[in-house]
């Protein structure tokens, strides 16, 4: 889990997307309006959406976040936030350029940074020295733990009596931790108790409990910080499920990730999602195509899990290709194939009450 003194951070913030708003690699600040328990959302800092409701841009939903183009008339008109969050992700983690005359401007301005990318700002000498002038926190989501601070594997996860659902991707960025999020909120409808286990830097900023940043561990430990954060939170929870946020995905050759989750994890069901209309990895041609969702099914089952549903993102789709993807998918796998933004994720309730009965 992230360093323990900050597990306090809590408050109103503003998030800065840099313009990006609109695009994939602001995935962070979207789950970030789509709500978070550690923050309360006051605006968008966005060039591009400016004027706007971040919910209406996001996903069409008016949400009350207002966009503005600046930092300055962000605080004007809503008031100083206690944090200005980077709710950017980046490929490779890396700061943009551009965004840090704003981050100047907030510690400036005395408001705390949030920063969820590998491009950590406490080694920017710079912004280093103008925080401690004026008293504010750079607070880097990534950066690794100490390496006394690392559990490693252990078998006591198998003593874990709930059924364990990793939630995985057919790519990265399709919104894997999105769907968990949604079906944690639908078993709490059902009077069902539910823990999800963050596994990157998104899941702590929504305020979620138990995980830990999967990319900002050191290999060889990656195994122990999730049967750790599993065994922690069925200890502590006596959860009826535990869901486990995937990263990347098992075929992603930019960052394959998945086994872990099927393996160390011991989850032996699976939710899988696919973006209907993404052709290749990570949207680039130049990293292959992908695969279909029948083999990846196949790839999963070779793990000894079982996939129990299908989640469908639908970015980009009308409402007759959803409707046609999603009849063809269910004729192909005969599982519930569901799309969380049209439809909501309650179908997936009795496939879990059937697991939760085996």
């Amino acid at each position: 889990m992230i360093n323990e003194k900050n597990t306090a951070v809590k408050g109103k913030a503003f998030v800065l997307t840099n313009g990006m708003l609109h695009k994939v690699d602001a995935k962070t600040s979207h789950g970030l309006i789509r709500g978070s328990s550690r923050f309360k959302i006051e605006a968008v800092i966005d060039t591009v959406s400016f004027g706007k409701d971040a919910g209406e841009v996001l996903d069409g939903i008016h949400r009350d976040i207002p966009i503005y183009s600046n930092l300055k008339k962000a605080i004007q008109d809503v008031g100083k936030p206690d944090y200005c969050i980077i709710g950017l992700a980046t490929v490779g983690g890396i700061l943009p350029q551009s965004i840090e005359e704003t981050l100047k401007e907030a510690i400036l301005n005395r408001i705390s940074i949030i920063n969820g990318l590998h491009d950590l700002l406490s080694n920017r000498d710079d912004l280093v020295k103008l925080a401690k002038e004026n008293d504010v926190q750079l607070i880097d989501i990534r950066k690794p733990k100490p390496f006394n601070k690392l559990p490693f594997w252990t078998p006591e996860v198998y003593n874990v009596t709930c059924p364990i659902i990793a939630v995985l991707g057919t790519d990265c960025a399709v919104g894997k931790r999105t769907t968990a999020k949604y079906i944690i909120h639908a078993c709490e409808e059902s009077g069902l108790k539910a823990e999800m286990i963050y596994t990157g830097q998104t899941g702590w900023m929504q305020g979620f409990k138990y995980g830990f940043i999967f990319d900002a561990t050191l290999n060889d430990f990656v195994s122990g910080e999730l049967s750790n954060a599993i065994i922690t939170a069925y200890k502590y929870e006596k959860p009826d499920f535990i869901f486990l946020e995937g990263q990347s995905s098992l075929r992603n050759p930019s960052g394959p990730g998945g086994a872990e989750f099927l393996l160390s994890g011991n989850a032996k069901h699976v939710i899988l999602v696919h973006e209907i209309k993404r052709e290749y990895y990570d949207e680039n041609p130049a990293w292959g195509k992908l695969n279909s969702v029948e083999s990846e099914i196949q790839l999963i089952e070779s793990y000894g899990a079982n996939v129990i549903a299908l989640m469908l993102n639908t970015r980009d789709c009308s409402g007759l290709e959803i409707e046609q993807a999603r009849k063809t998918y269910k004729n192909a796998l005969r599982i519930p194939v569901i799309s969380p933004l049209e439809e909501g994720v309650n179908a997936i309730i009795p496939e879990l009450l059937n697991i939760k009965k085996q």
